[in-house]
């Protein structure tokens, strides 16, 4: 099953919902830019790579909801405000905007609406299918740097679910398994919303993947214990100075540098943002409740405030190389930008 695809019988977007995961797969079924959009927000859809491919679709649900009651400039501009609608649900991750901005760019020079519609499903769906050939690549690029037996930290989740279906670091750890290579992984749990021991656990286990889960806070001990070889994560921007993931990447980038373990990041090329430094990006917060409540249980006080980011920033000089679709890159970086073909916001 795809984490994100068209359903074109329905004429509809479906995706799985990321916030039922382990306990049920359910899938939702929407032809609403505004439902996409509080999918995004509650994180029902995640992942940089999935995010783009919903922006993308979000363009083509926008055209075909307008399609029928505008046209000319009223119908672009209601398309726009859709776009920009979406664009503000994550602030951090920059693909989200790059899929947006390259399915506007593909639409709106249409003729008619319904023109439009077909246009932007082809780019969406170009994107959605773009994304399993990347990540193969990312995959099999990175599997070269691992040991043939080896145990991977990694952090949130870069998998299957945050893209479509094999991922940036666990494609990596996929794409070593299927070489032959002896890999367990110990999936970080990371608080608050526990997407490595909910979303990673669960699809290594799928797998076959030796996995296991620990306290987010034990990453730097069992470095300190020789009992990891390797951290591995996602990114959902790389500026020219830093890379932003899941709070928690920092630190244990930080950690990996101190016990001279290797850090890498995988992340496709829409990833980066090479117009931008780290100083220009809004890191997204989360609400309160994240930390304050579990199912029916409180965990604070009334009255205690939070300080809940929803990412961090990791200081490239921290990270050991950058896996990409393109290839591998290493400090100072400086490859990167000749090959950037990102459509600009």
């Amino acid at each position: 099953m795809r984490t994100i695809t068209w359903n074109t019988e329905a004429q509809c977007l479906t995706y799985i919902d990321q916030t039922r995961l382990p306990a049920e797969l359910v899938t939702v079924e929407t032809q609403s830019v505004t439902r996409l959009a509080d999918g995004i927000r509650r994180l029902e859809v995640r992942g940089a790579p999935a995010l783009g491919i919903a922006g993308g679709y979000g363009v083509a649900l926008s055209c075909f909801s307008h399609q029928n009651e505008k046209a000319g400039q009223a119908f672009c501009h209601a398309v726009e405000t859709d776009a920009a609608f979406l664009r503000a649900t994550r602030p951090t991750a920059v693909n989200l905007g790059w899929g947006i901005n390259r399915v506007l760019q593909t639409a709106l020079p249409e003729e008619t609406p319904e023109a439009a519609f077909d246009a932007a499903l082809r780019e969406a769906q170009a994107i959605e299918e773009e994304d399993i050939a990347l990540c193969h690549r990312i995959g099999a690029n990175g599997a070269t740097l691992l040991p043939d037996t080896c145990t991977v930290l990694t952090h949130c989740n870069a998998g299957a679910l945050a893209c479509v279906e094999w991922g940036t670091a666990l494609g990596v750890i996929r794409s070593a398994v299927e070489a032959g290579k002896n890999i367990s992984v110990l999936s970080c749990e990371t608080r608050p919303l526990n997407q490595g021991s909910r979303l990673t656990a669960y699809e290594l286990q799928a797998d076959g993947i030796p996995v296991k889960t620990i306290p987010d806070s034990a990453a730097a001990h069992l470095m300190r214990r020789g009992m990891i070889d390797a951290v591995i994560v996602g990114a959902d921007r790389i500026t020219p100075d830093a890379v932003f993931n899941k709070i928690g990447t920092y630190m244990h980038a930080v950690c990996a540098d101190h016990h001279k373990i290797p850090f890498y990041v995988a992340a496709p090329y829409s990833t980066l943002d090479l117009s931008q430094t780290e100083a220009d990006i809004t890191i997204e917060e989360r609400a309160r409740n994240e930390l304050a409540i579990c199912g029916d249980r409180q965990l604070m006080p009334d009255g205690v405030d939070v300080v809940n980011p929803a990412f961090d920033a990791t200081p490239l000089s921290l990270v050991t190389a950058i896996i990409t679709d393109k290839g591998i890159f290493r400090q100072p970086y400086s490859e990167l930008a000749k090959q950037d073909e990102r459509v600009e916001p």
